[in-house]
């Protein structure tokens, strides 16, 4: 045994994902006095700017919006009592098909060996008992998560080191509520077309598929403040429309693939540290 603490580290795309996916988590692990790291990879330059000015638009500028993002990124670790702030400052690659993918330095144009070394010296440093990152999809395809995805899973085998591996996720029956919850709120929303509907459709797993279920309900509020701390994209999250109390009822539950544990730990689990402490 040593007096060092259990420690989280999560491995997001952009500021605002911490919030989104593991906002509850982090908020939760951190209050149980479990040491939460977050390593950011890039530097969210292909948000929105001041005034919801989009990437597209010539007067958007992508360092004004990065340094915004970054002051935000802090403010959201603060509400999460997030221990330790990592950011690899990669340049944000944008949708897929952007023409950002293909900028000299965006992530997406990073050698993955070149990312999973740099995070592979902070895994050393940190040495976490869970990793928390994306699918080899990043969820949805956004080419940042992907490519967060492919970096943490390299900078693993680089370390050699063994900790619990988890994949952000949802389940589908949380899907297709989400679905429904959109269109309570946007009454005039075009349904989607077939392609369009069956991508959606594969996004998220079977609800029997999912080897984790982390109620974080006492902290969806901290959550909710925490999407609220990047008030700049606030026209792109969602879920601050349904006000702190609907967000909690339905973002109570933040939910994993377990794809590696050294622990044995059975699943379904209800605790992303169940057989380590």
């Amino acid at each position: 045994m040593t007096d060092r603490p259990l420690t989280l580290m999560a491995v997001h795309a952009h500021p605002d994902d911490e919030a989104t996916g593991t906002g509850g988590v982090l908020a939760r692990y951190a209050a149980e006095g479990i040491r939460t790291v977050l390593v950011t990879c890039t530097d969210g330059g292909c948000g929105d700017g001041p005034g919801g000015v989009k990437p597209d638009d010539p007067a958007h500028d992508p360092a004004a919006v990065a340094l915004m993002r970054r002051q935000e990124l802090k403010a959201s670790c603060e509400v999460l009592k997030v221990g330790d702030l990592e950011m690899l400052d990669y340049a944000d690659s944008g949708m897929m098909g952007w023409p950002s993918n293909d900028a000299p330095g965006s992530f997406w144009q990073t050698p993955v060996q070149e990312g999973a070394a740099r995070l592979a010296e902070l895994m050393r440093h940190y040495r976490p008992d869970v990793v928390v990152t994306y699918d080899a999809n990043g969820f949805y395809g956004h080419p940042d998560h992907i490519q967060a995805h492919r970096i943490t899973m390299a900078a693993l085998e680089m370390t050699g080191l063994s900790p619990k591996v988890y994949w952000t996720t949802m389940p589908r029956s949380m899907m297709q509520r989400f679905g429904e919850i959109m269109r309570e709120f946007h009454e005039d929303m075009p349904e989607p077309d077939p392609a369009e509907a069956a991508a959606l459709a594969e996004i998220g797993l079977p609800d029997d598929e999912i080897t984790t279920w982390v109620d974080t309900t006492a902290f969806s509020g901290q959550k909710f403040d925490a999407l609220a701390a990047h008030a700049s994209q606030g026209e792109n999250i969602f879920f601050l429309k349904m006000g702190k109390e609907r967000f909690g009822e339905l973002m109570g539950m933040e939910t994993f693939v377990r794809v590696q544990d050294a622990a044995g730990a059975p699943t379904p689990e209800n605790d992303l540290f169940a057989g380590l402490r």
